[in-house]
Order: C-alpha cells, then structure tokens, then sequence
C-alpha cells in the first residue's frame, strides 16, 4: 500500500480579537475599529482592522493617543468571545480533516490540518484550499491558508506573506526558493539572536538560509540550528492533532445596554445566520434554541425554544423568539447574548402523488406561540396520561413529533377510545345481588349482558383521600338491539349512580 505523500494546510487568521469581535456586528464592518485591552485608565490597542491601520493606529496606542482619531470605533477585548469563535473555525477546519494541530498566538488564529490522502474527497489541495477559505470567509473572518509537504513551511508562509492572493501553494523541493522573500521577524528569534542578524544585515529568510550551517552554529550556538531549518523548509515535525467538539453556540458583548425587543432580535438574526450556516455544513438542522440573557445587575433570563420538527428556517426561529420573549420579557437591559442550539436531523416528508398537502410544521409552532401568550403556556398540548388510578388521570404536555413510530405504523393499530362524560350523567340502576344487572340511561333501559369489576378509583394509596367510588365496565342492549359498551361510577359516599364515559 502506498503512503500517502505528506501535505498540510494551514490557516492563519490574522488580528483575531478584532475579527471575532466584529463577524456579529455588521454595523462596524466599514468603519475603523480598535480592540483595547488593559485596566483603566492603562488600556492599550492589541488589535485592530485595516481601516484603523491605514488611519496610522498602531498597537499598543493608549485610550488618548486613540481618541486623536476621528471616528474611530473601540470595543474591549473579550475573551469568551475569542473563545467561542476559535472553536468556530476548529470546527470548521474538522470538516476537511480530522486531523489539527493548533498553533495560535495571542492576536491571530493559526492551525495546521494534515490534509494527506484528502485527494480522492476535496480534489487537489489548491480546490481544498478554496473551499475552505470559502468556508471560513462565510462564517465573517477573512484569512490566509498556505499548503506546503513541510508544516513549518505552511505556518511560515502563511504567516509572512502579504503580496499576492490569501492562497499559496508550495510544491515539493521548492521550500527555500518559496521562504526567500519572507522577512526574518516571522521566525521565533530571541533578543540577541535578533540583534546579531541585524548587525550582519541578514533581513530575510533567503538571506539566512545561504549562511554555512558550521560557521553559523560555531558563532551563535546550536539554537540558531533550528532557525536555519525553518528559512530552509527542512524543519522536521511531530504533528499533535486534536479534537475540537461541536457545540452549535454563538456569543457577543454589547457595546451598549439594550432594552428594545426589536433591537435585540436584529443582533439575535445575525448569530441565526452564523448558526444555521454551521449546521448545514453538517447536513443538520436546529432542534431548540436556548437564549440566555445576561442582564444589568448581574442577573440573567434563559429561555428554551423547541418547535415540533427541527428546522433551518431563520424566519421561523426569529417568529419563534419574537413571541417568546415577547411573552416573558427580561426584566433589565441586556449586556450579553448567548445562542445555544441543539442539532437535529432535517425532516423529509415524502407525499404520494394523490395525497392531500399537509400543513407546515412551521406554521402550526407559530399559530401554537400565539395561543400561548393568549391563554398561558399551562393551558394549551397535548393529554398524557398519569400513573394513577384518580378519576382525571391526565395532565397537559407539549406537543411533540415522535421519530420512532411512522405514520403508516401508527394508523394501523386498533386502539379503544373511550368518550368520557363531564360531568358525569346521573343514571338509576337496578342491582341483584350487589351487582347492577339493568339501568336507565338517555330515556332507554338497558339490559346488562356482562359487567366487569368493580374496581376502586377515587384516590391514590399513598395521600389520605377516600377511596369512594367504583368502577364498572358494562356491556349491555337496549329492547330495541341497540349495543353500548360503557363505564359507570358508584359514589359509595352518596349512594349515587352515574355514567362517567362510553367506549366506542
């Protein structure tokens, strides 16, 4: 079997707590932005977007130096956001290969993905590259991805290019000729090792690669070996991959306390976008929604949003929200808005060619929210039956699509339906030793042919109510050969007969 010849891809995103923060806020996609990081009043820029750096802000500008600028956006640098949107593009670079290894920094985003053997699936490397920059660019980051045989090539490539388009491929061989051109500051150097090259006019990595390996090393030591190595493309590596796990969330700080329900639903489409995107790359869709709400005052409001079918339909989940927070508002201004959903399988309904339409499910969520906020969550499902032999052996329970049992499966059981009466119609009947043997019942009398119990169905063993009533099961005949299967009630409290239901 032959060995797949080694090949890696690797994705630089640069200035990366700029980008996390500004992928959910479009309105700030055209402006100039800062991040700052820092306690006041000692704040300091650590990363910012192009058109705050064709303005002349540079890192590590103070909160006064920045002020200077006109119209110049800052935003605070949050680590949870960071967080959260370097899981994102893990998660994203998974799709193309299991295998990542990742090597970021503290302002960028760099991964390795070990793309060997991904031929026969992606195509060649160059169509790989391209989709996954597409990929990457539709969940709002912009980036750069190197492919090299060597990692190190990659990472190197990837990082110090700036000319030329956001995909480079290196061939096989040509690693030395492909770093030449990239300055010496890309490589991790320490104080002096960066000094000594500078004092030698040694500027690129062409420049250090031409240097004789014994003199170098015999002048500034064997760490400067590895430094060699690395402009050469002839660094050796022990790939470390790991695992990052799906979690369909999405998070963002507001800049300002928000108290319109409008206002909130425009930032919540925009993470719906990004959501509904990361879910269809799986072929998935989302089963719930779970929206947490942090709120001025240290506070927070959840809310679980779960309709019948999982769906990938923005407007429906933004209907959805709408009603439901419309209905339980927050009780402050918002700070923060957090977005977790649950993947599910995308429904198939396949109709036959003269089967009658069938309502959407989408539509019958959005009729059952408004209903709800109308009469109260408590009021409107579906019965479930209780464990219980009390009288009313029901509760009310959401609405739910089960995924085991279909449709064909279900409509051939025979199942006994039981219509019970409320309340319950006094009748008069006539017993034979203890037991009922005819009764009056609508104006007709019945004969009873067979009689089933009784059975004692007032209260439940374990609490102090009286267990007061019996229940028999009849099957009885009017004169006239009429049939009625039925279920009556003794009040042995009161003496009383009366018919509680009738089977169909």
């Amino acid at each position: 079997m032959t060995k797949a010849v080694e090949t890696y891809a690797c994705l630089y995103v640069k200035e990366f707590p700029a980008q996390a923060l500004l992928r959910l806020r479009p309105e700030l996609q055209n402006k100039a932005c800062v991040v700052m990081e820092g306690k006041p009043p000692l704040q300091t820029v650590c990363s910012l977007n192009t058109k705050a750096r064709l303005l002349g802000i540079e890192r590590g500008m103070t909160q006064v130096e920045v002020d200077t600028f006109p119209k110049v956006a800052i935003l605070t640098r949050s680590q949870q956001t960071e967080t959260a949107a370097k899981a994102i593009l893990l998660e994203c670079a998974g799709a193309f290969s299991p295998r990542i290894e990742d090597r970021s920094e503290d302002v960028s985003l760099l991964c390795g993905v070990d793309i060997a053997g991904t031929r026969g699936l992606f195509g060649p490397p160059e169509i790989l590259a391209r989709s996954l920059l597409q990929r990457v660019r539709s969940l709002g980051f912009s980036a750069r991805i190197a492919i090299s045989s060597n990692f190190h090539a990659a990472i190197c490539m990837a990082r110090g290019q700036t000319q030329g388009g956001p995909i480079q491929v290196i061939l096989a061989g040509d690693e030395a000729q492909a770093l030449s051109s990239l300055p010496l500051a890309i490589l991790g150097m320490t104080e002096v090792q960066r000094e000594v090259f500078a004092h030698w006019g040694i500027r690129t990595l062409g420049m250090l690669a031409n240097l004789p390996e014994k003199e170098l090393i015999a002048r500034m030591g064997q760490g400067v070996k590895r430094l060699r190595q690395l402009a050469r493309g002839e660094m050796p590596h022990l790939f470390q991959p790991v695992e990052p796990a799906f979690t369909l969330e999405e998070r963002i700080e507001l800049d300002t306390p928000v108290e319109l329900l409008e206002s909130l639903l425009f930032v919540i489409g925009v993470m719906l976008d990004q959501l509904i995107l990361r879910a269809k790359a799986r072929i998935l869709a989302l089963a719930s929604i779970t929206i947490t709400l942090s709120l001025e005052g240290a506070g927070s409001h959840t809310r679980i949003i779960r309709p019948a079918l999982p769906s990938t339909d923005k407007q429906l989940w933004i209907k959805l929200l709408h009603l439901d927070l419309a209905a339980h508002p927050p009780s402050a201004a918002i700070l923060n808005v957090v977005l977790h959903a649950e993947p599910g399988s995308t429904s198939k309904v396949q109709l036959g060619l003269f089967s009658p339409q069938l309502p959407e499910a989408g539509r019958l969520d959005v009729t059952l929210a408004r209903v709800k906020a109308i009469l109260g969550e408590e009021n409107i499902g579906c019965a479930v039956l209780e464990d219980t032999h009390a009288p009313e052996p029901y509760r009310i329970g959401s609405f739910t699509v089960p995924s085991n049992e279909s449709a064909i499966s279900a409509s051939e059981q025979s199942r006994t339906a039981v219509r019970q009466l409320r309340p319950p119609e006094a009748i008069s009947v006539t017993l034979q030793e203890s037991k009922p043997t005819h009764f009056w019942f609508r104006e007709r009398r019945y004969t009873i042919e067979h009689a089933y119990g009784p059975w004692r169905v007032s209260g439940d063993w374990w609490n102090s109510t009286l267990w007061g009533m019996e229940q028999w099961d009849l099957v009885a005949r009017a004169h006239d050969g009429a049939m009625l299967c039925c279920s009556m009630l003794h009040d042995l409290m009161h003496k009383e007969w009366q018919m509680a239901g009738l089977y169909d």
